[in-house]
């Protein structure tokens, strides 16, 4: 790999100790599970590679992915457990038991005060397909393609109100040149 990456202020040369260091997910709660799920597999696609319960601590983990036709998923349990988490850009939604049947109970979403976890984000194919599919499927937009100063990115929440980017590569060449 001959590209070094970025060089800005903070930046350090990359430690060849973490050479094979990946991103494997990141971790969403929410309170209804079943909700969620039907959210992220039919508007974005998802498929649950592993759910895992931890029974003495009443939660729920989901590892939702995106496959690919190439992608070769084990069937067997402990083979799939071992392969979900050698993959990149996994969504973990994390479920504490019961938080679905309280009805005041929400999860802080990152974007209201105080801020702080902003977004997860999706590429896809086509932005404007994809914009239309999330109107079919009452998806509450933050931001449509052309609105506000950033043309061509669209900002939806899931059902627990947190926000998802939604971007088509392609679009993005040139938005910051710096």
């Amino acid at each position: 790999m001959s590209f070094q990456g970025e060089q800005h202020p903070g930046v350090v040369d990359t430690p060849p100790q973490t050479q094979g260091f990946r991103l494997n997910h990141t971790m969403l709660r929410v309170k209804d599970p079943e909700r969620a799920l039907a959210f992220y597999s039919k508007v974005f696609g998802m498929q649950v590679m592993r759910r895992l319960d931890f029974e003495e601590m009443q939660f729920s983990l989901y590892f939702l992915a995106n496959l690919e036709p190439s992608d070769n998923v084990p069937e067997d349990v402990k083979a799939r457990t071992a392969w979900t988490f050698s993959q990149k850009g996994l969504l973990e939604l994390t479920h504490n038991w019961g938080t679905e049947s309280q009805d005041d109970f929400a999860y802080h979403d990152g974007n209201a005060e105080p801020q702080g976890f902003g977004h997860i984000c999706f590429n896809v194919p086509d932005l404007k397909a994809a914009q239309a599919w999330f109107d079919k499927h009452d998806v509450t937009f933050v931001k449509r393609a052309d609105q506000g100063k950033m043309k061509d990115v669209i900002f939806v929440k899931d059902p627990d109100g947190y926000w998802i980017e939604v971007i088509q590569a392609d679009l993005m060449v040139g938005k910051s040149d710096s």
